[in-house]
């Protein structure tokens, strides 16, 4: 049995020499649960005559992928594997990479098809010396699997299909790609990003650099019109967003309901779901950034709306065909008028923006003062109790989920856009709420801190740390707003007027772990204040300083940081006494702020499996779980490794017998009581914080959501 090498050499199999590529790869790993040989036995029953050296190491790689439920460490080995793999397939010089990308030749019709601008290529060749030398290609190896093969699937660049990138190369070609010939701010970046203090959004990594840069993550639309034209109008911007990698939330309150008059056809509107429907489908067919990501549409309805009940049930699994569009992702835009009927149980009535025109472009007193006048002018189509249309939505969420629930009063009253009129819906994920009109469509640059990142060995939270990475964030989203494309112009006119950052987190519930504080103590509720509040002072100190050298955005004046009125003033918080919030304040007074928006908590879906944290301010939910993405399916200890860690930081015992998979999970059987876990298999230390594995999903969470929400400008973001 022979096997081919990268060069094309013919050599005879070796089974020793697979041991020992593997056994290089295990330094720091714990050989009390890692074991090459076991690897290897499971590689020889895959050979055959011919096998190639990359099918070795992928074969390999995937095998000890598969034994990550018994040690976190094989997920590591199983990165290190295929990472040396790509190194070998693969230049290492970053500018000579860069210059293939760049001069590549499409093979079907023969045209120059570069995949990097040639802008970027002349910076990078310019100020190769210093780039090349800065990279770092070890970092690579700090990835796990899951991670690498989610950048190799979606975000490093292929040459007919073959990855031409390594993650480094991706990291230094974003960082060139955002600051241009500034090359110290570009190696500064690099270096945080590949060190992991923070990570830009998954459209910056897939664009930064290429012919067409769209960095923007979220986009938010209204409709254009109540008309045909409107309608389609509308579609077209939805497709030519989603085809450059965006996500996007579309209000849809104005679009009369069923049964409305139309007066140039002399006929009868089908209302909603119809349309829907074909938003369903552009949403199928146009995905983000040609194969990438799925194209995903969320659509806003006010639960006024005759024809909401229809709504509720677009994304059911039973049910007509017709009447069904489960591609889309659907939410209510809730006026708190409809949460005091249903606590009480009054009559809502259901109408039709036709008819009563007007409902959506207002909110808090005003829109209850236009919605009790249509309803005493007998204008309403139905009328129901509200605690139905409430259980109808309880009914939708059981079956599947949606609808999502932000409610419209609170998201205007405590926006700093709310000087520019009435905002309308959120985006995808939620955690945007932006400005929307017929010229204007919204437009968000996201990038995301691992907080995990921050807490030192001694279990202490560099809060300065995380400030100073805090505004290398801001200066690099205000940068990304001027060079970014746009792929409609109202997205531009909207971007460059209110500039508009999030600034977002990952790896929340990883740093309670490692600072070993509970999910629901009062430890882990005082840090979740001090982490937020010092994102929101350093970026707004960032941004005046931006502002002073630049000036305040277009539309600065008249909003509520123009008047003194902070996030935290509009929640009636005081923060802590761990930032000088006066002379801040003073400062902004003098010479304004750069951005109407800050921070932004996404989901992080895909950048946090990236980097290996858990999502957003999530709480960890299980020990393990196994994710179906595009890259493929894996299983995700998702604390283990940290448990693993605080053994080792304690010096607790650990039993070669947990290398069995059988009583390793023992060691991590755990049950909840009176916030606290057991973890059986260390008698010498059997009652440990629930934060070693915070599965809490209750109140606790709800708590520390509302807390940072004080500081947040926006939302918080679902996946």
């Amino acid at each position: 049995m022979h096997v081919v090498k990268r060069d094309g050499r013919q050599e005879r199999v070796m089974f020793d020499k697979i041991t020992s590529r593997i056994q290089k790869l295990c330094y720091g790993l714990n050989p009390d649960f890692v074991d090459p040989a076991q690897i290897t036995m499971k590689v020889i029953q895959g050979l055959y005559s011919g096998v190639t050296t990359v099918e070795l190491d992928t074969l390999a790689a995937e095998t000890a992928a598969t034994l990550t439920t018994k040690h976190p460490d094989y997920a590591s080995l199983a990165a290190r594997i295929a990472v040396s793999n790509l190194h070998k397939e693969t230049k290492k010089i970053f500018s000579d990479v860069m210059e293939d990308l760049y001069n590549y030749v499409n093979p079907l019709n023969g045209k120059h098809s570069p995949m990097v601008s040639k802008e970027t290529l002349d910076i990078m060749l310019a100020n190769k010396d210093r780039l090349n030398s800065a990279i770092i290609y070890d970092r690579d190896f700090s990835y796990n699997f899951f991670g690498f093969k989610t950048l190799e699937r979606s975000y490093l660049l292929k040459i007919n299909g073959k990855v031409a990138e390594r993650p480094q190369h991706m990291l230094m070609r974003v960082s060139v790609g955002i600051h241009k010939n500034d090359i110290d701010a570009a190696i500064e970046t690099y270096n945080l990003l590949s060190e992991r203090w923070f990570t830009h959004a998954s459209p910056t990594l897939f664009n930064a650099g290429t012919n067409r840069p769209q960095l923007s993550s979220c986009f938010l639309l209204c409709m254009k019109d109540d008309s045909i034209e409107g309608i389609y109008d509308t579609l077209k911007q939805c497709a030519l967003i989603s085809k450059s990698a965006g996500g996007i939330g579309v209000a849809v309150s104005c679009i009369r309901a069923t049964g409305s008059y139309i007066a140039g056809t002399n006929g009868n509107s089908n209302g909603l779901v119809p349309m829907l429907r074909v938003y369903n489908n552009t949403a199928r067919y146009v995905d983000q950034g040609g194969n990438k990501r799925p194209g995903a549409f969320a659509i806003y309805l006010e639960p006024w709306h005759y024809d909401v009940f229809e709504f509720l049930d677009l994304k059911k699994n039973t049910g007509k065909e017709e009447q069904r569009a489960r591609d889309l992702f659907f939410a209510l835009w809730i006026p708190d008028l409809f949460m005091k009927r249903v606590e009480s149980n009054q009559d809502w009535s259901l109408m039709c923006p036709h008819e009563c025109p007007g409902l959506e472009e207002v909110w808090g007193d005003k829109f209850e003062e236009l919605y009790e006048r249509y309803e005493k002018e007998g204008r309403a189509r139905k009328v129901v109790k509200a605690q139905q249309l409430w259980y109808a939505i309880i009914e939708s969420q059981t079956e599947t989920g949606t609808p999502y629930m932000l409610y419209k009063d609170s998201c205007n009253r405590k926006s700093n856009q709310q000087n520019l009129g009435t905002i309308k819906c959120s985006n995808l994920c939620t955690e945007i709420v932006e400005y929307t009109s017929d010229t204007e469509v919204a437009v968000c640059n996201l990038a995301s801190l691992a907080l995990n990142m921050y807490v030192t060995p001694e279990r202490t939270y560099d809060f300065k740390k995380l400030a100073d990475v805090t505004k290398v964030i801001v200066k690099n989203l205000n940068k990304i707003i001027d060079i970014n494309f746009y792929p409609i112009p109202e997205a531009e006119v909207s971007n460059k007027r209110h500039r508009p950052i999030g600034i977002g987190v990952q790896g929340l519930a990883d740093a309670f772990i490692l600072m070993r504080y509970p999910f629901e103590s009062p430890e882990a509720q005082l840090l979740n204040k001090q982490i937020f509040e010092t994102i929101y002072y350093a970026a707004l100190e960032s941004s005046c300083k931006l502002a002073e050298e630049f000036g305040a955005y277009e539309t600065y004046e008249g909003s509520p940081v123009s008047k003194g009125i902070l996030q935290h003033d509009m929640w009636d918080v005081t923060p802590t006494d761990l930032w000088d919030w006066k002379s801040l304040r003073e400062k902004i007074a003098k010479h304004g702020v750069r951005n109407s928006l800050l921070l932004a908590p996404m989901p992080t879906a895909s950048t946090a499996q990236i980097l290996g944290n858990n999502e957003s301010i999530e709480p960890y939910t299980s020990n393990i779980y196994t994710r179906r993405v595009l890259s493929g399916e894996f299983q995700v200890p998702l604390v283990l490794h940290l448990v693993l860690r605080l053994i080792t930081q304690a010096n607790l015992p650990t039993q070669r017998a947990l290398a069995d998979r059988e009583h390793c999970w023992l060691a991590l059987v755990y049950g909840l009581q009176d916030g606290w876990l057991l973890i059986r298999s260390f008698p010498c230390s059997p009652r440990w914080s629930a934060t070693d594995l915070p599965i809490h999903m209750g109140r606790g969470a709800a708590h520390l959501s509302a807390d940072k929400g004080a500081s947040d400008c926006w939302h918080t973001g679902t996946a």
